[in-house]
């Protein structure tokens, strides 16, 4: 772990972030980071467990003169995304992410950094370390599996809670205070195919996507980066209606809550239609790197020749899959009319796999609004079962209403207004926050989230700003000394 991320001011959290990074925690993976945390409660000799789903929960006492006031529930995940770009070589299983600085920001060699809720998590470890930092009664709640399921938030019981006010630290825009939030559902469409053999006489080919922004498939879907597997599919759609290519696999994408930035597909076409296919192709290749020109300038769309397969997908079924995900809603579905510039339903086709005649494409359909998702997910489902597929539906979360009369939002406003000399922008985001979750078994808490500037979160371009991180630790610290008195 280089010295200099260690060396950075707050020190305090920033050493806390580097020993986090240390500890692979991917999600559904999380033994040694919930183990790690453990450890740290214990060594403080503050009251440490874990719940039945394995969320960590430690307990510090209020400082002297602070006993009076509302008892504070802080809030992060410990889970972190994992994306690494198509040449980094990196184990996310068993190495702890390589920072470096880069002028103002912190940022990972070729791997997502973990900022996305790292620095949220190590200011919560600095508060419970500090001797110095005042303070009401404490709750840290570190919860498990927020970036591929929210199943801690999910699975956190009531009445193990015993705080008034709730500081969740997951935003990534250090000007906005969150009081609301999109909710989710996976949307998952599976079929079976019959293999063909391989035509006497084919070419094969790999079609390569790489280069895309990707992004988060909350926070970002508005900003229209490309989606890999929507512009693989216009590839392969292209070069079976006008050649007859025949599909052998699709790679595209990874994780749900992220933009897809790669996809890559083996295929065929015959001999007698080779040079005119490759023509063809650069053509499509030209107008879609003109189009994303703006967006997606390191956009790479590469066509070259392989070995071939030695079995095909039926042609009918090809025919289903190409027109079905062309019909798939990607990206913003509906804006919202209650709250300016807010996104409220969106979906990321964000995986979609080919392979030994099994199919399986991957969606996260995201909205404020719980009627608007389900109409969504079931326009996805109408296009993938027109064509044959099983579709399910799964992980389901609310979102967060917003409540603008929050106590603690006006202690926010006010100590932000005093620190910076202008308003905060007071927002509900498109990602999933945990808050919505957590609310439904604790209706009574006030709730509010922020945090630190984090630009491209679940992408290998993650980063932190330093200089953010700075305004992000003055503000928490004042925040804790105006926590309101009990009523």
């Amino acid at each position: 772990m280089s010295q200099e991320i260690r060396n950075l001011e707050p020190k305090d959290l920033w050493n806390k972030f580097a020993d986090l990074n240390a500890v692979p925690r991917p999600s559904k993976k999380e033994d040694r980071v919930i183990k790690f945390i453990k450890d740290f409660g214990n060594s403080l000799g503050l009251e440490t467990f874990e719940d039945e789903i394995r969320n960590v929960i430690i307990r510090k006492p209020a400082t002297a003169g602070m006993e009076n006031r509302k008892a504070l529930v802080l809030q992060g995940h410990l889970d972190m995304v994992h994306q690494k770009n198509n040449d980094t070589v990196f184990d996310f299983d068993k190495q702890g992410i390589e920072m470096y600085v880069d002028g103002d920001w912190v940022r990972a060699r070729g791997t997502t950094l973990g900022a996305d809720n790292g620095l949220g998590v190590a200011m919560i470890m600095a508060i419970l370390e500090s001797n110095e930092m005042k303070h009401p009664a404490i709750e840290a709640l570190f919860t498990i599996d927020e970036e591929t399921g929210m199943t801690g938030a999910l699975n956190l019981k009531a009445g193990v809670l015993r705080g008034d006010i709730l500081l969740n630290m997951d935003t990534e825009e250090d000007d906005e205070i969150d009081i609301g939030c999109a909710g989710g559902i996976d949307v998952t469409a599976n079929r079976s195919y019959n293999e063909e053999e391989t035509p006497d006489g084919s070419v094969g080919y790999t079609i390569t996507v790489k280069g895309l922004t990707g992004g988060h498939s909350g926070m970002d879907i508005h900003k229209g980066f490309g989606n890999a597997n929507k512009i693989m599919n216009r590839l392969l759609f292209d070069g079976f209606e006008n050649f007859g290519l025949q599909i052998a696999e699709i790679s595209g994408g990874s994780l749900r809550n992220a933009i897809p930035r790669e996809s890559v597909a083996k295929v065929i076409v015959a001999g007698m239609y080779d040079e005119a296919f490759v023509f063809d192709m650069q053509e499509i290749i030209g107008d879609i790197k003109t189009e994303f020109k703006t967006m997606e300038p390191n956009l790479a769309i590469e066509i070259a020749k392989s070995n071939l397969p030695e079995k095909l997908m039926d042609l009918g079924v090809q025919e289903g899959l190409l027109r079905s995900i062309y019909a798939a809603h990607n990206g913003v579905y509906r804006m919202s009319a209650d709250m300016e510039d807010l996104v409220e339903t969106s979906n990321n086709i964000a995986r979609v796999l080919v392979k030994d005649g099994e199919i399986s494409i991957q969606n996260l359909t995201r909205s404020s609004v719980e009627t608007s998702k389900i109409d969504l997910a079931n326009s996805l489902r109408s296009a993938y079962e027109l064509f044959g597929c099983e579709v399910t539906f799964g992980g389901s979360y609310p979102g967060w209403t917003p409540n603008v009369k929050s106590e603690i939002l006006d202690v926010l406003v006010n100590i932000y207004e005093k620190q910076n000399n202008e308003k905060p922008k007071v927002v509900a985001c498109h990602a999933g926050l945990e808050c919505g979750i957590l609310g439904a078994n604790y209706p009574d808490m006030d709730m509010i989230s922020f945090g630190p500037t984090i630009h491209g979160a679940h992408s290998p371009d993650e980063r932190a700003s330093i200089k953010s991180s700075q305004k992000f630790y003055k503000f928490v610290l004042e925040i804790l000394e105006n926590i309101p008195v009990k009523n």
